[in-house]
């Protein structure tokens, strides 16, 4: 790896996604981000082979792991124990987006030998996420517990693995699904920390995480088109637009990459106002859900 303050983003995000302490792994991230953004780090990756990126990010072992089904239920946020228990379960949801940011730039940036819009796209969600998870963080212990207090799982992680080839993959099943997923239920979070007294923390997600995840899900839909478009158009530039019958090609693509790397139809109800927002409208989407896959 390069020398620290002559390396490139690629080893950049490799330091982050090696550093263990998820609190640590914000700090750091935060500082690339800051580097990149400001013109400190120029240079996404050499041309030389670069240091391998690891299936499995540094992670400590504080954190009880348990498989999705085993999880005991969040509650309704009526109580300070599901309050702390929600928080917990988004304060690791942001853990793992870090390293989901970190991972998409050193893993497929210089393979795919994309342009650098998409590292300053990505660069700005892993510095989001690093916040969210910092604030996230903060709050629980304000809630008088901490991370590594509750058990969590580890599904997030599961999908990178699955997708860990294929970046179309990546992109549709992490920042169009699962991303997506947390636009559908953050207003009712939301709306459970306000009836529940916790207006502190409804605020926080209403005012940072939810306008913010809304801006990581258009990341995933503009750069899944590009790739999409590129493949047929080797020279399509970054700042691309896309014609309607482009967009059903597409669509017709995104379709045929969730069914082929997720399990199980999408759940509705869908936050239409936020997707929208975020570049994908009903026909993306509606295809998938239970109703659809039930009359298939």
């Amino acid at each position: 790896m390069g020398e620290i303050g002559n390396e490139t983003l690629v080893e950049a995000a490799l330091r982050v996604l090696n550093t263990a302490d998820p609190f640590e792994k914000a700090r750091l991230g935060d500082e690339v981000a800051e580097k990149w953004l400001k013109g400190d780090i120029v240079i996404p990756y050499h041309a030389s082979p670069d240091t391998p990126v690891p299936d499995r990010p540094a992670r400590l072992a504080n954190v009880k792991l348990v498989s999705p089904s085993e999880m005991p239920k969040l509650g309704k946020a009526g109580s300070l124990q599901s309050r702390r228990a929600i928080v917990h379960s988004l304060v690791h949801t942001e853990s793992w987006a870090i390293d989901l940011s970190w991972d998409i730039i050193a893993r497929f940036g210089k393979q795919e030998l994309m342009p650098i819009d998409f590292f300053t796209d990505f660069v700005k969600v892993a510095q989001d996420e690093g916040r969210h998870f910092t604030l996230l963080a903060a709050r629980l212990e304000e809630l008088g517990s901490s991370y590594g207090a509750l058990p969590a799982h580890d599904g997030l992680w599961d999908s990178a693995i699955a997708t860990s080839k294929d970046l179309l993959a990546r992109l549709a099943i992490e920042h169009c699904v699962h991303e997506a997923r947390g636009l559908d239920v953050l207003p009712t979070t939301i709306s459970r920390f306000r009836n529940g007294g916790d207006e502190k923390t409804a605020e926080l997600l209403e005012k940072v995480v939810y306008p913010e995840e809304i801006t990581h899900c258009a990341a995933g839909v503009k750069w899944f088109k590009y790739i999409y478009l590129r493949s047929k158009n080797p020279a399509l530039d970054s700042d691309f637009e896309v014609s309607e019958e482009s967009e059903a090609e597409v669509i017709q693509k995104f379709h045929e990459t969730v069914r082929a790397f997720f399990r199980g139809p999408l759940k509705p109800p869908f936050n239409e106002a936020a997707r929208k927002t975020a570049g994908f409208g009903p026909q993306w989407y509606e295809p998938l859900a239970v109703k659809a896959f039930s009359t298939e």
